[in-house]
């Protein structure tokens, strides 16, 4: 009987645990997560192949393109004069930018002139002797000789005898004399050889100006002149008389600009070619910092998409059947700074316009309907 009781006793313990080891191990386990398909939403837009022009951006400081430094070639002291020599002051063509004192050298000029005066009136009884046919027009010439006006052409010459005549009594040598001190005299007055505006005056008057000095500097306002540098590797699509867009810093102003000149030279340097630009406006002022688009030149059958859309610079994301994301070959024509113009791409094919995380060629996605 005892053996019975400890052997039923047994079969229930080994089922008593059976049974709450099954109970544990299902109360432990948890459900599996169900989770929920998501899909993406992007934003596309319809690709329109078309004509994009490629546009270079550079920059670069205004220069007046009439611009010259004023320098002294004789010595003397600067007189008082209508306009004050300061920056700011305007000229007008032919006036007068500055004057220094002459009388030392207009006294030397006269003496030269009393000089000339006297030689041809020596010459005249040997003239009414020797020459009587000369002597009317040597005559006339002293007649309308003026110590206080510039010294008139001396009369041609009628035979090699009459030149050896007056030649050989000094009054070329004389006269020669004469005009270069004219044209030296010429120069203790300086005037704008443009309309302009003085913009450096380094002279007061009184003060004494010596040969070589620099008094200032003297511009047109009305031109100005851009000198930018572009990519060597775009030197051919460069073309004078290209129309160039400028705009200032903060992006509020816009000028209108025309490609002058292109440098036939490559900086071996920086691989850059010079280009200048000429621009009008009455709100420029030399040294303003402009930023230049030149118009290089149009490729057609292209589009223009920003930079980021890129894929390894060789593709580009669009969406087949409104739902299936499709990685696409594309050929790049040029990249700015912030946009590519690229080729290759169909007509109506619907490109994404922002990026997408975790994007992979044939991810199933949603179109945004909104706009």
């Amino acid at each position: 009987m005892r053996k019975v009781i400890l052997a039923i006793l047994g079969v229930l313990s080994i089922a008593g645990a059976i049974l709450l080891g099954n109970y544990l191990i299902d109360k432990n386990q948890k459900p599996k997560p169900k989770f929920k398909k998501q899909i993406k939403t992007v934003f596309v837009e319809n690709v329109e192949n078309k004509e994009i022009p490629i546009i270079l951006s550079a920059s670069g400081n205004l220069t007046a393109k009439n611009k010259i430094e004023i320098f002294s070639e004789v010595q003397g002291v600067l007189k008082t004069s209508n306009k004050l020599f300061k920056p700011g002051t305007n000229y007008y063509r032919g006036e007068t930018l500055l004057s220094l004192n002459n009388d030392e050298f207009y006294a030397s000029l006269q003496s030269q002139k009393s000089n000339l005066y006297n030689l041809i009136t020596a010459i005249l009884p040997d003239l009414r002797l020797d020459y009587p046919n000369e002597f009317s027009k040597w005559e006339s010439y002293l007649k309308g000789f003026n110590m206080n006006n510039s010294t008139p052409k001396i009369p041609e010459f009628s035979s090699d005898k009459e030149k050896y005549f007056i030649s050989g009594r000094g009054i070329i040598t004389a006269y020669y004399n004469v005009k270069n001190l004219e044209v030296r005299l010429s120069k203790y007055k300086i005037r704008a050889p443009f309309s302009g505006i003085l913009t450096e005056a380094l002279v007061s008057p009184g003060s004494l100006v010596r040969v070589g000095q620099k008094l200032g500097e003297f511009i047109d306002p009305s031109v100005y002149e851009m000198e930018v540098s572009i990519n060597s590797e775009f030197a051919d699509l460069l073309k004078v008389g290209n129309s160039v867009t400028l705009t200032n810093l903060e992006k509020t102003k816009e000028y209108t600009g025309k490609v002058v000149r292109v440098n036939g030279k490559v900086d071996q340097v920086s691989q850059t070619i010079k280009a200048f630009i000429d621009v009008k406006h009455k709100d420029l002022k030399e040294g303003m910092f402009l930023e230049a688009n030149l118009v290089a030149k149009s490729e057609s059958d292209a589009i223009e998409i920003p930079r980021k859309l890129l894929i390894d610079n060789t593709a580009v994301y669009t969406v087949k059947n409104d739902s299936i994301l499709s990685l696409v070959s594309v050929q790049p024509v040029y990249f700015g700074t912030d946009k590519v113009v690229i080729k290759g791409i169909e007509n109506d094919a619907k490109i994404l316009t922002q990026t997408l995380p975790g994007a992979f060629d044939g991810m199933v996605v949603k179109i945004n309907k909104k706009k």
